[in-house]
């Protein structure tokens, strides 16, 4: 039996990981008016079948206007909801993984060519494009096109909007829901002063700007089943001076806590083109260390983790509870066959795939 954090079991809400290896959510640009397609089915099946702990869909938009692009996945309609349901039943018929979905609106940054086009913004009035929203009528980019300032009934209805897409995860039999509050998107938009210039209850004091995102919290919450998880994913800072940063972080990461979220995922960044980031390995870990010491949740350490002792110092230091990896696992889709082999752990594997066992790790494979 291994010793190795990594692959220590953890239960969040019902929810049993069999390690601490959590895929984080990425977004695939490959949907058709906020439907999974078969590519989604490739994709994820892939993931589903790579031994981590949990795996999470990629951000998934809770209006039209909330999807970060044209291609993006959504969960607001009942075509998006069967088209998801068909993606979870193929991966379900072969993996029993956790599977999370990530619940998120993109404001100011949606309307926006995907990535391999580019990435910017699409100006309202052409194909494929919309009016982008936010707290307040500040562009990402100064050649972007103003969104337009959410008024009350605004506010009223994308809460609701969160909302429904929960209650529709649920149906969907989805295990946890994870709040996307980090990278620049529309609950980022309101907790950060350098996009959020409201002059109401919703804006100004970090009271005021925390409060949306927590009414969404408490929406999703409430609309989601009470023994599986709701979590958030937060940018622990701006990278700007004036803007979000740890101490706000820490604050609300308190305030999610008391209102029962059961983890937080610290990243960092997103919201101003301005950032400046020293990006290297473990670059966000003393984020996720010092929300860690603020609070009693789990918390997700994410950024640049590639290696497997890297990951594995990150949880026997205390630093976080789990570590989520994107664009390795998508570089590596075994990432976590390969880091139990390296630790002498085992895991979950098809049986399909079993035979592939190689002979100097005897007990890698669960089956």
């Amino acid at each position: 039996m291994t010793t190795a954090a990594l692959f220590q079991p953890l239960s969040i809400g019902n929810v049993n990981l069999k390690n601490r290896i959590v895929i984080a959510p990425m977004c695939q640009y490959s949907a058709i008016d906020g439907q999974m397609t078969d590519w989604h089915t490739m994709h994820l099946g892939t993931l589903a079948a790579s031994g981590a702990g949990i795996l999470t869909l990629e951000a998934t938009a809770v209006s039209p206007e909330g999807r970060i692009s044209y291609a993006d996945v959504g969960l607001y309609s009942d075509a998006c909801e069967a088209a998801m349901n068909k993606t979870l039943d193929a991966i379900r018929t072969w993996s029993d993984m956790p599977i999370a979905i990530q619940l998120g609106h993109a404001g100011r940054k949606a309307s926006s060519q995907v990535p391999w086009k580019g990435g910017a913004q699409i100006p309202p009035g052409s194909a494929q494009s919309w009016q982008t929203v936010a707290p307040s009528a500040v562009p990402f980019k100064s050649d972007y096109d103003a969104p337009k300032a959410l008024d009350i009934d605004d506010i009223t209805r994308l809460r609701l909007e969160f909302a429904d897409a929960a209650a529709r995860a649920a149906r969907l039999g989805l295990d946890a829901v994870q709040i996307h509050g980090a990278h620049g998107y529309l609950l980022h938009q309101f907790l950060s002063p350098l996009s959020n210039k409201r002059n109401d209850e919703y804006g100004g004091s970090l009271e005021n700007r925390m409060r949306f995102p927590l009414e969404v919290f408490d929406a999703v919450r409430k609309a989601f089943p009470a023994d599986r998880p709701v979590t958030m994913r937060v940018s622990a800072t701006d990278w700007v001076e004036g803007g979000w940063d740890l101490e706000q972080t820490i604050a609300f990461a308190q305030a999610l806590e008391e209102r029962g979220c059961s983890a937080i995922h610290v990243s960092s960044g997103g919201l101003s083109p301005d950032q400046k980031i020293a990006v290297g390995p473990n670059y966000q870990v003393p984020f996720a260390r010092a929300v860690k010491a603020a609070t009693k949740m789990p918390v997700v350490a994410v950024g640049l983790i590639t290696e497997f002792e890297q990951a594995e110092a990150i949880l026997s230091t205390g630093d976080a509870d789990m570590i989520a990896i994107a664009r390795a696992i998508l570089y590596n889709p075994r990432w976590p066959w390969h880091a139990a082999a390296h630790f002498g752990a085992s895991v979950t594997a098809p049986n399909q795939y079993l035979r592939c066992q190689p002979r100097r790790f005897p007990s890698l494979f669960q089956g």
